[in-house]
């Protein structure tokens, strides 16, 4: 399925924000909240994301078409990894490990930043990497299989 790439860096602003006030409040409980809409969106895919979904219906029909279309996959792979270092964060908050939680909270918000602001999406280029990798799969560019 091919996506709206403009849904992602919307995703990743929001992700941005919220990662932020997370850091701020050591908020064990908004980092945890950021796991959970990771994990939306790699389980059910980037329609059924919740910053995907506010995309869709708020944005995205005072955008316009998008002018290319990009897959799913990588994107949705990276919500996986954002999964991981939420989740680590929102367990390292609650267990008291401040450190460990900051740690994974900063990496998660480090690649949001750099695909809201640059259209850098870590997950997408660590997807192709393994991509390549994998044996029988030939991978042309980000996202294209």
């Amino acid at each position: 399925m091919d996506i709206d790439p403009r849904g992602p860096r919307f995703a990743a602003a929001l992700t941005t924000i919220v990662l932020i006030a997370a850091l701020a409040t050591a908020s064990a409980w908004l980092v945890a909240a950021q796991a959970v809409v990771f994990g939306i969106g790699a389980v059910f895919g980037m329609r059924a994301a919740p910053y995907g979904v506010i995309y869709r219906l708020a944005l995205a029909p005072r955008l316009g078409p998008p002018r290319e279309r990009e897959r799913e996959a990588p994107p949705r792979f990276a919500q996986g990894v954002g999964l991981v270092f939420a989740a680590t964060g929102a367990a390292g908050y609650a267990a008291g490990l401040a450190p460990l939680g900051i740690a994974a909270t900063c990496a998660a918000l480090a690649a949001a930043f750099l695909n809201a602001a640059f259209g850098l999406c870590l997950g997408c280029e660590l997807y192709v990497l393994i991509r390549r990798i994998v044996p029988g799969r030939q991978v042309t560019g980000a996202g294209q299989t």
